[in-house]
């Protein structure tokens, strides 16, 4: 187990505002597992030795907490747990574990001693056999997210709902989401501040209140106002005097707070509120606060489990997007020329080299068929998608001359590495597909077969996009970029800068390719050129 997966029982004191004698009685009593002892890392100076747990200890507590909010003794919750804590054999032996007298000050038990456990004690009392601990694996989760009947849904970070179940629709939205295909028009504090919403819950502000304090990490009172697309001015006066009301940071992102919605015929829901925070977003699940539901808990208890079956189920949605392919030019010739060995080095290499430049515009992998690359630009707030599509085409190019270069100096051939880019804007359905092993983003629409086309007409590394995405930039991005066409006149070829030409004007039909791509033979495009620098002085009149 690496350190990322590890906390020490202080982080775990101060991430859930239990006593350090709780902490120790957790461990006696089975609901925790012994700390694993090891030597401290360089960031922690003067100490000797420290005791570390797994990360999901975090969870477990979280869960004790809930157990007991409902009513349960402590005797009672610990049984609950005596069957998931690790094995034996994945801990430490009691040999190799140190005294109390030699451990740091920060391991030392201070509670006062009590009986053993209780899961120790019921074996003693219930089997003659010796009886070891198991952890409870993945295939013995036997809920998933299908099976929870009380509300739950999942917010992305730009608040949108990506998974949500029926009893959230009905009791907590008064809605039906998944009917709403356009992503935008589920953000959940649009949805919350609907008239239906108001009209469906008496008090649907404690509603708002609860999403202003579970998500406050990502929210401050000066984006309030563009928090959504078209947010009124009295939604945003009402959000600002909310959200001065909203609860002091929870620790860690992990929430369990209680509310009650009242529906409008009167009718009351109590819920402890429990939220899961990951990379993706935000899971939101509520609670029954006259029930137990161990099930349940034991599923949320298992953070990777529960995060699994989330992205494995997001609703698709229809996104703005634009769609970048890039294909290495000649790339049956290269193969034949290097051994295998050596074109699988080359084709690693191209990734590690444009990976970091696709990140840093924020594409997304998509699936794509042979050497080439397929990534998307998802129109979102605060996200200028469509130019940085384009400058990440720009900046890639740029990233393969270097690239080239390097594998002529060191095979001596005159092979040119280039990427042929296609790029489209459009709306599209965008959602994952699940393969054997992981989990693939993908879109469905002409978007995508139309940069493919692109691509394919593309040549020596040239950048081509479509008249509708050049258009939908704004003036200024567009004096940031050297487009056109190359024309033909009695002089030869002339580049002529902001202009568009269909591709049945460009390509002969006498072309091999020409049937290819006959589908968009009338669809105007142009070729960017190259990023333009207006402190460098030089200018550009137009030529080639």
């Amino acid at each position: 187990m690496n350190n990322g997966n590890l906390i020490t029982s202080k982080e775990i004191i101060e991430k859930t505002g239990i006593s350090r004698a709780t902490l120790n009685n957790y461990i006696k009593m089975g609901i925790l597992p012994k700390p694993i002892v090891r030597r401290p890392g360089p960031e922690q100076k003067g100490v000797k030795q420290i005791g570390y747990f797994p990360t999901s200890v975090l969870e477990n507590i979280l869960k004790v907490k809930l157990l007991k909010q409902q009513g349960n003794s402590m005797e009672d919750i610990a049984l609950q747990f005596q069957e998931s804590l690790p094995s034996q054999e994945s801990l430490p032996s009691q040999e190799s574990l140190p005294s109390q007298e030699s451990l740091p000050d920060e391991q030392k038990d201070e509670s006062p001693e009590i009986s053993p456990p209780v899961h120790e004690r019921r074996q003693r009392i219930e089997s003659p056999y010796p009886q070891t601990h198991r952890r409870v694996s993945d295939s013995e989760l036997k809920v998933t997210i299908a099976d929870i009947n009380s509300p739950a849904y999942l917010i992305n970070h730009n608040f949108e709902i990506e998974w949500i179940n029926k009893p959230a629709e009905e009791y907590i939205f008064n809605k039906n989401i998944k009917e709403i295909v356009d992503i935008e028009s589920r953000n959940v504090f649009r949805l919350l501040l609907n008239e239906e919403l108001r009209k469906g819950v008496q008090n649907w502000n404690e509603a708002v209140h609860l999403h202003l304090t579970i998500l406050q990490n990502r929210i401050n009172v000066n984006n309030l106002n563009n928090i959504y697309e078209g947010i009124t001015d009295d939604e945003v006066k009402f959000l600002t005097d909310l959200y001065e009301q909203k609860n002091s940071p929870a620790k860690e992102n992990i929430y369990n707070i209680p509310v009650s919605l009242i529906k409008s015929d009167g009718s009351k829901s109590s819920y402890w509120v429990h939220s899961m925070s990951f990379r993706e977003g935000t899971f939101f699940v509520y609670v029954p606060a006259d029930s137990v539901n161990t099930s349940l808990l034991n599923m949320l208890s298992q953070r990777g489990k529960v995060i699994d079956h989330l992205l494995k189920n997001r609703m698709p949605s229809l996104v703005s997007l634009c769609v970048l392919i890039a294909d290495l030019q000649n790339s049956v010739k290269i193969s034949a020329e290097l051994l295998p060995a050596q074109y699988f080095d080359l084709i690693n290499e191209l990734w590690q080299s444009v990976g970091p430049t696709f990140e840093k515009y924020n594409g997304i992998y998509g699936k794509h068929a042979g050497d080439g690359m397929l990534y998307y630009f998802i129109n979102k707030p605060g996200c200028d998608y469509l130019i940085n599509a384009v400058n990440c085409a720009i900046e890639i190019r740029e990233v393969m001359k270097e690239l080239s270069s390097k594998w002529r100096l060191r095979k001596g051939w005159n092979n040119e590495l280039v990427l042929n880019t296609g790029i489209n804007e459009g709306q599209e359905f965008f959602g994952t597909i699940q393969s054997a092993n992981n989990i693939e983003f993908t879109a469905l629409g002409d978007t995508i077969n139309i940069a493919g086309r692109l691509s394919d007409f593309a040549q020596n590394g040239e950048i081509w996009t479509t008249k509708n995405l050049i258009s939908r930039l704004t003036q200024d991005e567009r004096k940031l970029i050297r487009f056109g066409v190359h024309h033909e006149n009695q002089n030869g070829k002339m580049f002529i800068r902001d202009s568009f030409s269909r591709i049945s004007d460009i390509m002969k039909k006498d072309n091999p390719h020409f049937s290819h791509l006959s589908a968009i033979a009338g669809l105007p495009i142009t070729e960017i050129k190259e990023k333009i620098n207006h402190n460098s002085g030089i200018q550009d009149f137009g030529s080639n």
